[in-house]
């Protein structure tokens, strides 16, 4: 990782040269070395390996090159985070020994991330502990409660769940696996699109401090950038590339999860999704990757299984399998797993509204029975 301003500082410069891409740095770095070495080249030297306007750039600084370094590296040596104990920060780049070698293997892995939270988690990092969570922003209650229970079973089997912090599915899996990793375990890896010194969105600065705590928070880009719309879908290469998998908890056939799913694809990794209602916009696309050969996964066991890993609740889930399960009984029955409109839930049972309206609400509190917008009501699976 970096440790002086004036490797940093070579670093931030290459990084800020405009037009010259991933692509030209690796040729660059692989003649002249570190980036350093590669401004005190002469220009005619330059061009053996990039092009006259890209050797050009590079004898030039970056407009706000100097300005980003002094914040750069006064974040770099400030300690924790919001006054945090124990939250260290890093800057790691391609030529850092602690540099994530999963991303490496990606067809375009990040030249710099800054890194905020359980440092040393870098050394032991690799793709077959990850496994990436995605979904949609806007989850059914079903969604968030299944992204919540897969992420804790899986944090307790060992794997480090790693999804984007963002609302919804992406904030429901960093909670679980915070809930089900051991206090000593890289509970969970949070890539987001801005730069480490804002947290987006700002309802889950909380979240962030957590993970912080134990796990990692991990970013391409420099500090001050915002939350530009075009960088997430970047950002997701990032979280498939860490992981051995990419698990679809719930997803609209335009979701932003199912161009993780793809990158997850194109890097030869496994897809694996949660099937839900044929009635749910949520669900239709996890149902178009089951479609396209996903892996339909219904449990935690069953991902735990697809990637052969071993799983540490088998016996405990063997014994409640074979205990004897008492049937659902009352409105529970009427209700299915569908969303339903209270009109067509009395057609069904037949009870009056009052009655009705009563024994809904003894199931809501109980977290059976959740009710959604638009006056309809869902039925909870167990957890």
């Amino acid at each position: 990782m970096i440790t002086s301003q004036d490797e940093l500082g070579a670093w931030l410069r290459l990084s800020l040269t405009k037009g010259v891409g991933n692509d030209a740095i690796r040729r660059l770095l692989a003649a002249f070395g570190l980036p350093a070495a590669l401004f005190g080249q002469s220009k005619s030297a330059l061009r053996q390996v990039a092009s006259t306007r890209q050797a050009q750039a590079l004898q030039q600084e970056p407009e706000g090159w100097q300005a980003l370094l002094d914040d750069t590296w006064a974040w770099l040596k400030a300690p924790g985070m919001l006054g945090k104990e124990g939250v260290q920060r890093a800057i790691v780049t391609w030529g850092d020994s602690d540099y994530p070698r999963a991303l490496l293997d990606i067809p375009d892995p990040p030249m710099i991330l800054y890194v905020l939270g359980q440092i040393a988690g870098l050394e032991s990092l690799t793709a077959s502990t990850c496994i990436a969570m995605v979904g949609s922003r806007n989850p059914t209650p079903q969604g968030t409660q299944n992204a919540q229970a897969f992420a804790q079973s899986l944090s307790a089997a060992g794997l480090t769940v790693v999804s984007g912090l963002a609302l919804g599915i992406d904030g429901a899996a960093h909670e679980g696996a915070l809930r089900g990793a051991a206090p000593e375990a890289l509970a969970t890896i949070a890539v987001v699109g801005t730069g480490l010194d804002r947290v987006y969105p700002k309802h889950h600065l909380a979240l962030a401090h957590r993970i912080a705590q134990q796990g990692l928070i991990l970013s391409e880009y420099p500090l001050g950038t915002p939350p530009l719309s075009a960088n997430f879908p970047k950002r997701n290469r990032i979280i498939a590339g860490l992981s051995q998998a990419t698990l679809v908890v719930e997803a609209a056939l335009k979701s932003g999860s199912l161009i993780t799913a793809n990158q997850a694809l194109d890097q030869g990794k496994e897809v694996l999704a949660i099937p839900g209602s044929i009635h749910s916009t949520q669900a239709k696309g996890c149902h178009a990757l089951i479609k396209q050969g996903a892996k339909l996964v219904e449990s935690a066991q069953d991902v735990l299984e697809e990637l052969r890993l071993p799983d540490p609740f088998k016996a405990a889930t063997l014994a409640v399998a074979n205990e004897e399960a008492p049937e659902d009984e009352g409105l529970l029955v009427h209700l299915g797993f569908d969303p339903v409109h209270l009109n067509a839930l009395q057609a069904r049972c037949g009870l009056d509204t009052a009655s009705l309206q009563t024994q809904l609400m003894i199931l809501e509190l109980n977290g059976q029975v959740t009710r959604l917008p638009g006056g309809l009501f869902q039925r909870m699976a167990r957890g």
